[in-house]
């Protein structure tokens, strides 16, 4: 068994990685791309790796001459006109090589792990075209396949259909032909299609040709979860790095993205925290039905968003404003604090300190069992402190403590007769037990406390984080109208203005949602109460902050979990937590939930 690798684009979209070297000599973590594949070729036995070259080809040639290669034979063949040809032309100049032995062909941007070669090489059929189930990342060459792994169809870019991705499959573009396959069929065929279309093609194109008239034996290999990629561009030279990277390298490189996990569907988010029962799809089909529109029209300004707004949540126009997300408006009002004394609870959610400077922070630490305090415990501490705000998360994050909207009102009338500002940030309070009696944003309760503030992230509870919508709410007019000149007039995009709109249709279903994820929290605490190294704190939120109490650091329970392609939020880095190893895991689907409970108990 050989190998060819075709070596010889010049990788334009790749800027400066590739202005004076050649794709396959990409660094992905600190590895060639030619390296992780001479490694892998060298120790499976593979007799000889035929490398077609063009653009800066010396410096392939010359670098390979000097690695160890193991003993693996390494061959070159020149495309001189590199710049004017396609894929098909480099192997066409191969194809004499092509017809020795069976071989292993493969293009010089892709980084794959080693069992996706043992795969190929493993498998009893000689012709074989692995492919990967359809990602929205995926440029190219598709197929669809029957259940005996036949090639169907080929599916150039031209003739791609979004609404058929459910039966796609992308081709790696590694190959398996058997030297009677290439001698016989594959390269008679590349010859005439060369002849008549020219060079400026791709070798797949002969592939759809024999496909089209019976006359392949070429089958489709699935690789599964393997892990594999294809380097185009920076962006793709980015996602590749946090695949392929290890150890608190990999947790780093995911953590630094703030979100974007989309880009990964084999991760697991435990860290970020949405209701898994909302929107509903009739919801989901509406957006999508009017995507167009929305996508081609300017949304409105801030005049008209704060209507909406009030609509959705039956509180006064005047009394709201509305934010991309939650953190725009409270960095807004955190800033307009920004010589004040703050008084805030630990442990919490670090947007909110961060915009505040050391000195101003007035903290209170919780340090009683699974961190429980009420209105009293902030009352008792801040009573003697010169605070102009108090912020309160309730439910709290990471701890899910939650105090009840009684005695958050009566804290809120300490705070007048005080002097103090309340912000309440309720972001979480539909997750709690009774939830649709325990939200403050009514009318009445912010006339009757004008010094309490209440943020909302609509992100977190209504399952829409990818639309970034917040609000912020106070009777005090003056602030409100301060902080609408602060944000952009056109700060919401139209499929968050839109969202707002219709979601009075749907609120039988979100009150719905609410409720089943009421129980599926119930159904996970339990779940995770089996696990012996965990202990497990009460929450009213949609999240359990659990304590790491044997086996484990939080930081190396992380690390195992970030291992098996889930990702949490390691909390005993957080402020003041008094060296207790704690971690945060959010509430998600049954599905995902039962994943996560099994690779626990594995661990």
């Amino acid at each position: 068994m050989q190998a060819i690798m075709l070596a010889a684009g010049m990788g334009k979209r790749l800027g400066e990685y590739t202005k004076n070297n050649t794709k396959c000599m990409l660094s992905v973590n600190g590895v060639k791309l030619i390296d992780r594949v001479i490694d892998m070729l060298s120790a499976r036995n593979i007799s000889r790796l035929i490398m077609v070259v063009g653009y800066e080809a010396q410096n392939v040639i010359d670098y390979i001459s000097q690695r160890d290669n193991n003993g693996l034979e390494i061959e070159f063949i020149s495309n001189d006109i590199y710049d004017k040809t396609n894929n098909i032309y480099s192997l066409s100049l191969a194809k004499d090589e092509l017809c020795k032995e069976d071989t292993i062909l493969l293009e010089s941007d892709l980084i794959f792990e080693e069992r996706i070669l043992d795969l190929l090489l493993n498998h009893p059929d000689k012709d074989l075209a692995l492919v990967a189930k359809y990602e929205t990342w995926m440029d190219g060459t598709m197929v669809t396949i029957d259940s005996d792994r036949n090639i169907v169809n080929f599916i150039p870019k031209e003739a791609f259909r979004y609404e058929d991705v459910d039966v796609y499959y992308k081709t790696v573009n590694i190959y398996k032909f058997s030297k009677e396959f290439s001698a016989n069929i594959y390269v008679p065929f590349l010859l005439a299609y060369s002849k008549v279309m020219g060079y400026n093609e791709y070798y797949e194109q002969v592939l759809r040709i024999l496909l089209h008239l019976h006359n392949s034996p070429l089958k489709a290999l699935p690789i599964g979860n393997e892990k594999w990629y294809e380097i185009d561009d920076v962006q793709d030279l980015d996602i590749a790095s946090c695949i392929f990277s290890e150890d608190v390298v990999k947790y780093n490189e995911y953590h630094r993205r703030y979100g974007g996990y989309w880009r990964f569907p084999q991760m697991l988010d435990y860290c970020y925290l949405v209701n898994p029962f909302f929107p509903p799809k009739r919801m989901r089909d509406e957006l999508k039905a009017n995507f167009d529109i929305l996508l081609e029209n300017y949304p409105s300004g801030m005049y008209v968003n704060s209507l909406l707004a009030g609509k959705y949540f039956g509180i006064k126009q005047d009394y709201v404003v509305v934010g991309n997300g939650a953190a725009e408006l409270i960095k807004v009002v955190m800033e307009d604090h920004a010589e004040d004394k703050v008084g805030i609870v630990y442990p919490t959610f670090d947007e909110y300190p961060n915009r505040l400077k050391k000195e101003q922070i007035v903290p209170f630490v919780v340090d009683t069992p699974d961190f429980r305090y009420g209105a009293d415990d902030l009352i008792n501490y801040f009573k003697d402190k010169e605070i102009k705000l108090l912020l309160l998360i309730n439910p709290d994050n990471p701890s899910g403590n939650f105090i009840p909207k009684n005695d958050v009102l009566r804290l809120a009338g300490w705070c007048m007769n005080a002097g103090v500002r309340l912000i309440v940030d309720e972001s979480f309070v539909d997750f709690t037990e009774g939830f649709e009696g325990n939200s403050l944003l009514h009318n009445d309760i912010l006339e009757e406390y004008p010094v309490m503030m209440v943020m909302k992230s609509i992100s977190k509870s209504y399952g829409v984080p990818g639309l970034r919508l917040g609000i912020f709410a106070t009777s005090n007019k003056e602030m409100i109208c301060k902080i609408k000149k602060e944000v952009s007039i056109w700060n919401i995009n139209s499929f968050g203005e839109f969202y707002m709109q219709i979601f009075g249709k749907y609120e039988k279903d979100y009150h719905r949602a609410c409720q089943l994820f009421i129980e599926e929290r119930e159904t996970f605490r339990k779940e995770l109460e089996s696990i012996p190294y965990l202990h497990v704190v009460p929450s009213q939120a949609n999240y359990f902050l659990c304590e790491v109490i044997a086996k484990y650091t939080s930081s190396e329970l992380t690390q195992e979990l970030i291992n098996h392609d889930v990702i949490i939020s390691n909390c005993g880095l957080k402020s003041n937590m008094a060296g207790k190893q704690l971690i945060r895991l959010a509430v998600r689907s049954r599905a995902d939930n039962k994943k996560l409970i099994s690779i626990l108990k594995s661990l």
